[in-house]
Order: C-alpha cells, then structure tokens, then sequence
C-alpha cells in the first residue's frame, strides 16, 4: 500500500499542474451538471416497516382529502380579558380564519367555534390549517404567509400564536461552518507557522465538499436523493478534509528534514500518512454507509451522500495535496528552529514519557473519570423534540403553552386510530367498539366520533391523551392502544399513528438498530484494523476505547439535555428526553474521527516500532511525531461541533455538544492518555499476530517499511528490489 501510494504521490508531485487541473476541471464539470439538474425531490420521511407508517398510507388511500402527509398549523387564540366567545374577539378569529385559507396552498382551515375547539374555560380556542403539500413542498411564500396573518391577527385583547411543521422550516444558515472554518484557520496558523501551509487544509477541504456537494445535486433526482441529503456530507466531508490534508502536509514537512529532494518528501509522506489516511478514511465509510442498517430511507440517504464525500477527501489528499506542494515550493516550508541551549522536548514527548512510566496509575485513573461522565447515560431517556423543546420565545412554544393550558397537555399531540373491517358489520360499528373501550381508559382525556371512509371498510377516529406528547405515559399508551385485546370480538385491524406515535415508532426502530449497527461497524473496521495494524490487541483496544468515549459522551448530554445541568449556562431552553437519533448518529460520526485519532497516533508509534526502537520508545518517539497533529484536528473538529450551541433549535444544540463532548473526551483522554498507557502495558505484544492469523491476514505496509528500505538501498545505491527480496529472505 505504502509503494502504491508513494508512487501516486510522486506522479502527483511531478504533473502537479496536470493533477490540480484535473481536479478544477471536476469541480466546474459538476457545478455544470448541478446547474442543470432538476430540483432535489421532497424528502422522503417516510419509516417503512412501522404501524404509524402503515396506517398512514390507508389514510392516504381511503382518505385522501385528508392530506395525511400535508403539513399542518395549529393557530391558538387566547383573549387576555374576557372570553374568545365575546362577539368582538369573535368576529377577529372569523377574520383570521378567512385569510388563513386564501393561501392556494391550504387544502382546507377550522373554525374554533364550529369544531367545539374551544376550551371549556372559553379564553382559549384553536383553528387546524391543512395544506395539500408535505412540509418539504410547502413554498416559503406560504409560511411567510401564515407567520404575517397571524402576526397581524395579534392585538392587546387576543394573543395568536402558532404552532406545527407549516411554521418555519427555514435554513439555519452556515454560522457553524464559518464558526469552524474560522478556528481551523487559526489552530493552522498555529500548527505550521506559515499562512500558506495552513490554507492547503482549508482550500482542499472546501474544494472536497463542493464537489460532493454538487455532485449530490446531480444525482439528486436519479436517486431520489432528498433536499437534506447534503447537511451530514458537507459537516463530514469539511471535517476529514481538514484532517487528512493537515496529516498529509504536516507529514511532508518533517519528511523535508530527511530527503534531499522535495519530491522525495512528498513520495513518502504520501506513502506512510497517505496510508492511514486510506484506512482512516475506510473506517468512515463503514461507519456512514452502515446507517442502512436502521431502515429509514432519509438516513441511509445521508450516510451514503456522505461517505460519497469522505471518499472524494481521500483522494484529494492523496493527490491533490501533493501537487499543491509541488506547486508552492519553498513557501510551505517549516521555519528554521531556533537555537536553544539545551534544546527543550516538545510537550507531547514529555507527556508521553509521562504517561509510559506510569501506565497504570494513568489507566486507572483516565478509565475512572471517562465511567464517571458516561454514569448519567444509564439514565437515558429517547424521543424526538416537539414544539415544547423550542425556546420561550418562539411562537410555536407559545402555541403549545397556549393549549397545554387550555385544553390540557394531551392536546399537543393526539393520536389518530384507523380501523378497518371488511366484515358484514363495516367499520363504523368496530370502531365505535373501539371508541368505547379507548373511552374507558385513564390515560386518555378525550375520544373524537368515527368518520368513515367513502367505501365503508375503514374508519378514523382521534385520541386525545392525558399526558404530553414527550412523555413516557403517552409512550405507553402508544402502546397499549396496540394491543389485539382493543379489537378483540371482531376481525378489526386498528393501526395507531399521528405525529406522537410516528415518533414513538421511530425512537423504537432506531433503539432496535443501535446494537445491530454497533455490532456491524465495529466489527468491520476491527477486521480492518488487524490488518492495518498487524494485531490483535490494538484493535481491541481501539474499539473499547470507542465505547468508553461514546457512552461518556452519552452520559455528558444526558446530564445537560436531560437532568438539566448547566443548562443555563449552555442556553438549553428545556430539558427532555435525548433526541432518538442522538445515540446511533453519535456512534457513527464519533466512531469515523476516534478511528481517525487512532489510525494517525498509532500507526507512528507502530513504525517506530518497525524501524527498530524499543516498543517504549516507539509509543514516545510516535507520540512526538503525531500527537501535535492530532490535538490540532481535535480542537478543530470540537470548535465545529461546539459552533452548533449558538443554535435556536434544541435538536442541533445537542448533537453539537454531544459530538464536540464526545470528540474532546476520545481525542484527548481516550487516544492520548489510554492508548499510550495500554500500549505500554502490553510491550512487544502489541504488535504481534499468532502465527496462523499472521499468515492469512494480507501486509498491507501502512507504516512503509518496505518503502524505507528502498530508500536506504537507493542511498546506498543497491537494488531496492534486491534488498528487499533479500530482507524476505532472511526473515
């Protein structure tokens, strides 16, 4: 692999012109191509597999004029003195009723006083807006339409607020990506000391991105790809852009110290780093493309759009990057040390001297405090955010107080049963059954009347719970809604779905995938590993590592998100259970980048280990070559993630502190403090394979010792083929 890659890396660095013109022909050929794509298609929130989903799709079928899948508002009228009924504030609401159903886009609009959907206290009312689109079509016009009717419907007598997924699905912007790109600057600057070594990571970064972003965009209407396919590619792609290409060029620049020739140095930075790179790069692409396991059609979307472009960021490295030095020159070059009389060791060597004469004591104590801050994650609680997780100062909060007060919590998210019978007695009679026997029950406030479908064989019904949406006693009443004792006496099929119990549904089906995901992505890149590595016990090692890091991550949003500690302090609005996709999108993103700590530390370590130092030695002398490297992509990767707590959404605040306390905890206590504690611990046996595995699992020569010995036989100016056919030989 070594030899493959040096050589690529030579001829990258010899038609440096040819290779950075290739790579900005791609760019513009893709940028053609997405400018005369069709528009990406809706996207597809559809969870195949699940009773919400099914149900859904025999209200679209018998129900159509329902608009099942449209998107929806809720406007929530409030008199501040006095009743909504009073003739006055009456005729306000009548007015507000009209002009909200003169969008085109509005498929039909209640009225509060004809629907009874006012409270019994009469201050409060509400009016349902249906729209004949999915939220994901609604035209932005129409939202901007909804938020300036209800803004001018406000007055002192009658508060109106608005809730539902029509509201406002405008995009965040790239605050987080200029906030990261913004820092990586700096932690370059600072790295190399030289502005122009440090823009390389940056120029190529963006240019990786680009080009999968656009090239998502080409593919989008072929493959069905949705509008929301791009976010994961591009915060992916921007983060292992920057590591590849800083691993790469800070490489080339301690390989200057050594080769005569620049082009030497960049063949063999291209040859060691470019190695882990590929295999780094590898084990994100397990990690992203294993999101098919979980079955939902929008995350599997995503994971492969953006292993897509992990996998252009491994090329980039590997090529463009050595053209790109080729092209600079001199002008990438480290500044000369200054003199200094006795020179100091670099900080990552003394720690690393440090932590080898005490493994133990580091072990335990580095093991102790990541099982401390993973303790709160046993509490772990999953859901998915609703209006009651947005700030207090969002409309769509206001609406929810508005009706949990007025109507009671339950009204926030009502459930909606379809049963259908093709029996004699029809639907309507099965499901009154159901009704009654639904009306019977504690948990539920209130059991709308039966409407039946133009055939006869279906009918649907809504539940009112007792309790709010998020909580654990509407989960169960999900649940128990469920069971076959509700239809029992009758062939009736009952399907539970609405909003509540969709995210009921998808917070299960992603709990059930966690472990066969878990178990699918490590175990692959642990058979990866052993070859990367030539060892059994560093990829085990790698992956107890990784868990340690995930469920201390875990433990960190759960004490925040869910307990509320430091909440203030962190601007989270209100704690609830942890969104459902929190855990398994952690293990993917966390499991791509602590793979890439670990395949950038410890293949140092083992080639210093292969060229002869004591296994001591190695764990120091690849400490002091890697670990500045590998603390610069760990700050930069921590300050993107860290970026997304100046979000307004809940769900975005906690997977950015989720990955950044993920990130900083695997990067720093897990990768370098563990690993150089564990490898010291086990000596020579580290980096030993039983004699039967040694002999099935492939050399790959990552650490490129097959790539040295021809350059010390160059310089000797023996035959590199010989010498190292000699080396076989005598091993």
């Amino acid at each position: 692999m070594a030899t493959f890659l040096s050589r690529l890396g030579r001829f990258s660095f010899r038609r440096r012109r040819l290779v950075a013109l290739l790579w900005v022909v791609l760019l513009a050929g893709t940028g053609v191509l997405a400018g005369r794509a069709p528009a990406a298609p809706p996207n597809d929130f559809s969870m195949p597999g699940t009773e919400a989903q099914q149900a859904y799709d025999l209200l679209e079928k018998n129900f159509p004029e329902l608009d099942a899948d449209g998107a929806s508002a809720r406007v929530v009228f409030r008199a501040e003195d006095g009743k909504v009924t009073d003739p006055g504030t009456r005729t306000a609401i009548g007015e507000t009723v009209r002009a909200l159903g003169q969008n085109p886009q509005v498929a039909r609009v209640t009225d509060p006083f004809t629907t009874r959907s006012v409270s019994k206290d009469g201050t409060t009312g509400y009016a349902q807006v249906s729209y004949a689109v999915p939220s994901s079509e609604l035209a932005e016009e129409s939202r901007t339409a909804l938020r300036e009717t209800v803004e001018q419907a406000a007055s002192p007598e009658l508060a109106v607020e608005v809730g539902g997924n029509a509201v406002d699905a405008r995009a965040a912007g790239h605050s987080s990506e200029a906030v990261g790109l913004a820092v990586a600057a700096v932690v370059l600057v600072l790295t190399f000391g030289s502005l122009l070594a440090a823009g390389l990571p940056l120029l190529t970064a963006v240019l990786g991105v680009g080009i999968g972003a656009l090239a998502i965009r080409v593919l989008a209407e072929p493959l069905g790809l949705g509008s929301t396919t791009t976010s994961l590619a591009v915060m992916i792609g921007l983060a292992v852009g920057i590591d590849y290409a800083l691993f790469v060029v800070s490489r080339y620049r301690a390989e200057l110290a050594r080769c005569p020739r620049r082009e030497d140095a960049a063949a063999h930075a291209v040859g060691t780093a470019g190695s882990a790179v590929v295999f780094a790069g590898l084990t994100v692409v397990i990690a992203l493309a294993g999101l098919a396991v979980v079955g939902i059609p929008m995350l599997t979307q995503m994971g492969l759009a953006a292993a897509g472009t992990v996998v252009i960021a491994v090329l980039i490295a590997v090529t463009l990057i050595p053209a790109l030095l080729g092209l600079c020159g001199r002008r990438t070059d480290p500044a000369r040390p200054r003199r200094q009389s006795p020179p100091r060791q670099a900080m990552g060597v003394r720690w690393a001297r440090f932590v080898v004469r005490r493994p133990v004591a580091v072990l335990l104590a580095g093991a102790a405090l990541l099982g401390v801050v993973a303790l709160p994650a046993a509490s772990l609680e999953m859901g998915l955010p609703g209006d009651d997780s947005k700030p207090v100062s969002a409309t769509q909060r206001r609406a929810y107080d508005m009706i949990a007060e007025g109507f009671g919590p339950g009204f926030n998210g009502p459930l909606t049963v379809v049963v259908q019978d093709d029996g004699d007695s029809g639907a309507e009679q099965a499901a009154r059954r159901v009704a009654r026997r639904i009306d019977g029950s504690g948990d539920v406030a209130a059991v709308g009347q039966p409407r039946l479908s133009a055939s006869g064989d279906t009918a649907v019904l809504s539940v009112v719970p007792a309790a709010s949406p998020s909580s654990t006693e509407t989960a169960d009443l999900v649940h128990a809604l469920r069971e076959p004792a509700l239809a029992e006496d009758s062939d009736a099929q009952v399907l539970v779905t609405g909003t509540t119990a969709m995210n009921v549904d998808v917070s299960q089906k992603l709990s059930d995938a966690l472990i066969p995901y878990l178990t699918l992505v490590v175990g692959l890149a642990f058979v990866l590993l052993i070859a990367v590595f030539r060892s059994l016990l560093v990829p085990l090692k790698a992956a107890l590592g990784f868990l340690l890091s995930v469920l201390a991550g875990l433990g960190a949003v759960v004490a925040v998100f869910q307990w509320g500690w430091l909440a203030s302090v962190l601007g989270v609005s209100e704690p609830g259970p942890i969104v459902s996709i929190m855990p398994i999108f952690m293990v993917g993103v966390v499991f791509g980048l602590a793979m890439d700590y670990e395949v950038f530390l410890v293949t140092r370590m083992r080639e210093a280990y292969v060229h002869g130092k004591s296994p001591e030695d190695a764990v120091i002398s690849g400490f002091g070559d890697s670990g500045r490297v590998v603390t610069a992509a760990a700050v930069i990767m921590i300050s993107v993630f860290a970026a997304f707590l100046g979000s307004e959404e809940q769900i975005l605040q906690t997977i950015g502190f989720g990955l950044a306390a993920a990130v900083l905890l695997d990067a720093f206590v897990v990768r370098m403090t563990l690993v150089p504690a564990v490898l010291a611990l086990l000596g020579r046996r580290a980096w030993t394979l039983p004699g039967w595995l040694d002999r099935l699992v492939p050399d790959l020569d990552v650490e490129g010792e097959r790539l040295e010995r021809g350059v010390r036989a160059e310089a000797s100016g023996a035959d590199p083929v010989g010498a190292a056919a000699g080396h076989v030989a005598g091993t």
